[in-house]
């Protein structure tokens, strides 16, 4: 906040221009009871005092002058960021229609004419300060306002972060699932969606904003598993038939359980929609033969499209209580080989475009304990 505004004893800057001793004197001689008095007699002396600190309040400003006129003085001093806000009165003996007009376009707030009146002066000095010090306390209580705007904002996408990561967390542990392998989906799916975001069919979807959302959201893709008995979610080795149905409830049991939390707190949450969609359709397939709701085509949010190929390629290159790794070379041929069918075709050419980058950051953030690779649970299953 301006000190100056909030402290009214702290005396007021009046930078007078002239290029006249005499009007130098007579303008003190009116104002320095109530008023610092700075003076300059050119135009060049007169910027030069203008951008020092302690800055002006307000500037008096001759327009006949030699060298830099009046009105020059006036361009420069509105050009500069530092001395635009300062009001400046130009002085002058003429009284011509277009000089005035001329000078408020220039940026001035007031003239004073030749000879100059005492209570005159006084009195305009004293209304363009007031005005200006109304103009600095809106300007700096906008600039305090803003700040806790955004102060409040970053505390509400700091809670929105930790519900995430809690959410997350919980289920990552109810599965023994790795901390890296939400990671490294993260990674994955932000890497096709800033990709896929110049693309025709994506544009409006994946925004900068949007895309900020699903990376943060996709680690509650697999947070219906906590609805999961452990009999089924910690088996070692490959589930039965019947046990894999009800394993592939967890779609639809997470984006149940988000949306009842919605409905608990009596308001929908913004930043929980890709969540909703990501952990109730990613497990969706292009040709409709996915599941919870066999959604194909289209009908598949954008954002469960890219977990997709995101969720499939991590589980085909980590290890698995039944399986080894797989190689990125073969999991590549397998996301391709489910183009059309399996994935969207264009997820699909844009993981093709970035599989390197994959192949790197399921290599920089493998799993990793006593230097030794752990098998990731079956969590991410095809």
């Amino acid at each position: 906040m301006n000190t100056a505004i909030l402290n009214e004893k702290i005396p007021r800057t009046v930078l007078v221009i002239d290029d006249s001793p005499e009007i130098l004197l007579i303008i003190n001689e009116l104002l320095k009871r109530d008023y610092r008095i700075k003076a300059a007699n050119s135009g060049e002396k007169g910027l030069r005092l203008a951008r020092e600190e302690p800055r002006p309040d307000i500037i008096l400003l001759d327009i006949m002058m030699p060298g830099i006129n009046g009105h020059e003085v006036c361009r420069q001093l509105k050009a500069d960021r530092a001395t635009r806000d300062i009001p400046v009165i130009f002085l002058t003996a003429m009284h011509n229609e277009c000089d005035e007009e001329l000078g408020l376009e220039l940026g001035a707030v007031d003239y004073i004419g030749k000879p100059i009146s005492g209570p005159i002066l006084r009195a305009r000095v004293k209304t363009h300060l007031a005005l200006k010090q109304g103009a600095d306390y809106i300007k700096d209580k906008n600039v305090f306002l803003i700040g806790e705007v955004s102060k409040r904002a970053r505390e509400l996408e700091f809670i929105q972060d930790v519900t995430i990561l809690a959410l997350a967390s919980v289920a990552e542990t109810r599965d023994n699932e790795t901390g890296n392998h939400l990671r490294r989906t993260q990674s994955y799916i932000r890497l096709l969606a800033e990709h896929l975001q110049r693309h025709p069919r994506f544009s409006l979807v994946l925004t900068r904003n949007n895309i900020e959302l699903i990376y943060k959201s996709a680690p509650l893709h697999d947070i219906g598993k906590v609805g999961i008995p452990d009999s089924i979610l910690l088996k070692p080795g490959r589930l039965s038939v019947e046990e894999f149905e009800v394993m592939k409830t967890h779609a639809a049991l997470g984006r149940e359980a988000l949306e009842q939390a919605e409905r608990q707190m009596g308001r929908s949450a913004p930043f929980l929609t890709f969540a909703k969609e990501i952990a109730g359709s990613h497990q969706e397939k292009w040709d409709g033969s996915g599941y919870p709701e066999g959604l194909a085509g289209e009908r598949i949010p954008v954002s469960a499209r890219l977990m997709a190929v995101a969720d499939v390629y991590d589980a085909l290159v980590s290890a698995r209580p039944y399986k080894k790794p797989m190689s990125h070379e073969r999991a590549c041929e397998i996301i391709t080989e489910g183009r059309s069918s399996h994935f969207d075709p264009n997820v699909v050419d844009a993981f093709l475009v970035l599989h390197l980058q994959f192949k790197k950051t399921a290599e920089d953030l493998r799993d990793i304990i006593n230097d030794e690779t752990v098998s990731p649970h079956q969590g991410a299953t095809l």
